[in-house]
């Protein structure tokens, strides 16, 4: 397997600098040992003007099998032959990937103490691999790599130069052209695309190949036209992974778009309430309401939204009258547990089939909550900012629009009577704000008249004389009288 990495430069900034970046010196060849071969690295021309690292790949194919017996390709027993005839020792692939982050591992993560300001900025890039399987053709091979910044040149290669007719293999010369991306760019693209075109690997998947996929995918792979194809040939298409490392795309998605950090926006659920929760009498007594209400409706499809650690959507899921379940929550963290919580890799197809997790932010309209019979926003509506209420009003009420939509939040009222909760403080630290019951019920008012719906309240909790109930519930119903209006 061969690759060349090339750069141009100028007296004041030579190209030579490429060594201190990749930290290997222009005038030394190299050897590194790996688990299946030898990786050679040296550059056949470095002057101020042009230098060109090639990385050179010898594969051991009695390594390759005794290592990969029983795993990937060429490792069924049916295959023996398969094991020492194939393109490996010639076309790039993951063997070629992982030499790429073992050599260059610094030069990935963009180190270099040396000269950090060019590690920093973008280099004029060139890069060729000769054989480049790409199962997908020349055109899969510009889907990927163009819209990163790269110029592609993806020539077929014929199975026979000699026989034409015969066609084009699977393999391709790719040549890469760019000045707009920095080295430690370029070696993440080409560590997780190499794979990716070969649609194989040498090893086993496991869960750690998901923070791999993410940690060298920073910065370009949750905007990439063709992530869905990416996360899949990447995670050898493991149904479970591919999952897990798209829904942590769609949050750093959802954080690029609401200009915040992933952080900031995964912090419905502390990673030490990560155990099954005792639920407080109060949240007993907010899911029985909850339940009470929609039961009076008749909903038989149900969204939760911002479903959290899935506590209401269990006990949803208990009642055989709801027929279609879907939790909705920004927090990939939150979805995890609530997935643990409901034993969904343990459930049967038919219970399966009634519920589902998607990961979603509720100031956004989506297509996918659309159409169903009720809604419910419990303890949801005070972890949203005040200027962005609007938007969630809009995207429940004005676009999914079910029949009926719950909704529960704290009484600012009854926070004098708990003790340990310090006046002036909120219940808990996300909360941008708790309304009285006066603001609660003018806020669901003006809501119901926007939106064509008729809203009716009721007490969570000990209704204390004074102050009210701990919880606050308003059950939104789509106002007959506009309905029929419509009709």
């Amino acid at each position: 397997m061969f690759l060349t990495i090339s750069t141009t430069g100028t007296a004041a900034r030579p190209a030579t600098d490429l060594g201190y970046l990749l930290h290997k010196h222009p005038d030394k060849a190299q050897a590194f040992s790996t688990s299946h071969g030898t990786a050679h690295v040296f550059c056949p021309e470095a002057d101020a003007e042009r230098c060109t690292a090639a990385l050179l790949l010898e594969i051991d194919p009695v390594a390759l099998v005794r290592r990969g017996r029983g795993k990937g390709r060429g490792g069924a027993p049916d295959a023996a032959l398969a094991q020492y005839v194939n393109d490996r020792p010639y076309a790039a692939s993951s063997l070629l990937a992982v030499a790429l982050s073992n050599v260059f591992s610094s030069a990935l993560r963009g180190v270099c103490a040396a000269r950090p300001e060019r590690a920093a900025a973008p280099l004029p890039l060139r890069v060729e691999v000769p054989a480049l399987p790409a199962r997908g053709g020349p055109e899969l091979v510009r889907r990927l790599f163009a819209p990163l910044g790269w110029t592609v040149t993806a020539d077929p290669v014929p199975l026979d130069t000699a026989f034409p007719e015969w066609g084009d293999s699977r393999y391709v010369r790719l040549l890469l052209e760019s000045e707009r991306l920095t080295l430690a760019e370029a070696l993440r693209h080409l560590y997780v695309l190499l794979p990716v075109l070969d649609d194989a690997k040498h090893y086993w998947v496991s869960a750690d190949e998901v923070d791999k996929l993410l940690r060298a995918g920073e910065g370009w792979l949750a905007g990439h036209p063709e992530q869905q194809l990416i996360t899949s040939r990447y995670l050898s298409r493991r149904w479970s992974l591919t999952r897990q490392a798209r829904e942590r795309l769609e949050l750093v998605r959802l954080a690029e778009a609401d200009d915040s950090e992933v952080e900031d926006i995964d912090n419905a659920v502390a990673d030490e309430t990560e155990t099954e929760e005792k639920p407080t009498p109060l949240a007993v007594l907010r899911r029985e309401a909850i339940l009470a209400a929609l039961g009076t409706s008749g909903a038989a499809r149900v969204l939760d939204l911002g479903c959290g650690q899935g506590q209401l959507t269990q006990a949803l899921l208990k009642d055989a009258r709801y027929t279609e379940i879907v939790g909705v929550d920004v927090s990939q963290r939150a979805l995890a547990i609530a997935s643990r919580r409901l034993k969904l890799d343990r459930m049967g197809e038919r219970q399966a089939a009634r519920v589902k997790l998607v990961q979603g932010s509720l100031v956004y309209t989506d297509q996918r909550l659309r159409g169903y019979d009720a809604a419910v926003l419990s303890e949801v509506v005070e972890h949203v900012d005040p200027p962005r209420l609007p938007a969630l009003e809009y995207a429940v009420f004005g676009h999914a629009r079910p029949r009926t939509v719950v909704v529960t939040t704290p009484n600012a009222e009854y926070n004098v009577r708990w003790e340990s909760l310090p006046a002036g403080h909120v219940r808990h630290g996300d909360h941008r704000f708790e309304w009285t019951r006066e603001e609660f019920r003018a806020w669901a008012a003006a809501v119901a008249e926007r939106y064509g719906y008729e809203a009716a309240f009721t007490s969570v909790g000990p209704d204390d004389p004074e102050v009210g109930p701990p919880t606050q519930m308003a059950t939104f119903t789509i106002s007959s009288e506009r309905e029929a209006k419509a009709a």
